[in-house]
């Protein structure tokens, strides 16, 4: 059976009230923001920048990426509003520098051209359609602007054993993706560049970056849905 997002918001309804306080954040959320971080800093400096957080959860990471970059101004989007929701004291402690919408990663509700980064931490796997929120990820990015993608690593044995095996068992039929499939979603979707950064320890991960093309932006490839800021 595949994976829906209908099984993917009742999951994350039924998370959300544990999600702050779940291993996982000490395992894997926390390396995985401070590997996205560095890569920030490292790019960009103190840059003022426009970024996108998708699959924002509770807002963990995009109060990391403010506490980080002080001159960024962040928007993050989820498809769960449970999961909003109970970020709800983190979005008014930031409400000057983050936007939390809650939306669809396969039908982003900004413009082409919008940011100069677009995040993604550990949410991918849960997606149905991967090349639809690529390809929406690469439309709302600025010429020569970046995808920093993270999710976990399955190639090596170890991380089929925890991804393939064990998540799947507990989460259903999500998809993590092999380092040769995400190569192929980015250069489907006109991203250029790819580097890719495996993290290996209990819970390994690969960060997967590229930039979008300098010379023109995506058109939008699919049909718009509403979405809704958070209040």
């Amino acid at each position: 059976m595949s994976y829906d997002k209908e099984q993917a918001t009742e999951e994350f309804t039924r998370w959300s009230e544990s999600y702050d306080k779940c291993i996982l954040q000490t395992l894997l959320f926390g390396p995985s923001h401070r590997a996205i971080i560095r890569r920030l800093k490292t790019t960009y400096g103190d840059r003022p920048l426009k970024i996108l957080d998708v699959g924002c959860g509770t807002g963990v990471f995009a109060a990391r990426i403010r506490e980080a970059l002080p001159s960024a101004q962040v928007w993050g989007i989820d498809l769960v509003a449970g999961m909003l929701q109970q970020g709800k004291n983190r979005w008014k402690t930031h409400s000057a520098h983050v936007q939390p919408i809650q939306a669809d990663s396969e039908r982003l509700p900004f413009g082409a051209g919008t940011f100069d980064v677009v995040t993604c931490a550990n949410s991918f796997h849960h997606y149905p359609h991967q090349d639809r929120a690529v390809a929406e990820m690469t439309r709302v990015l600025k010429p020569g602007g970046r995808v920093m993608l993270i999710d976990g690593f399955r190639d090596g044995l170890w991380g089929w054993f925890i991804y393939d095996l064990c998540v799947t068992y507990r989460e259903g039929a999500v998809h993590h993706c092999s380092r040769a499939r995400f190569r192929d979603l980015f250069t489907q979707s006109g991203l250029t560049s790819t580097t890719q950064a495996v993290h290996h320890g209990f819970a390994p991960f690969v960060l997967n970056e590229a930039i979008a093309p300098a010379s023109s932006v995506p058109k939008p490839h699919f049909a718009r849905e509403r979405s809704r800021v958070l209040s």
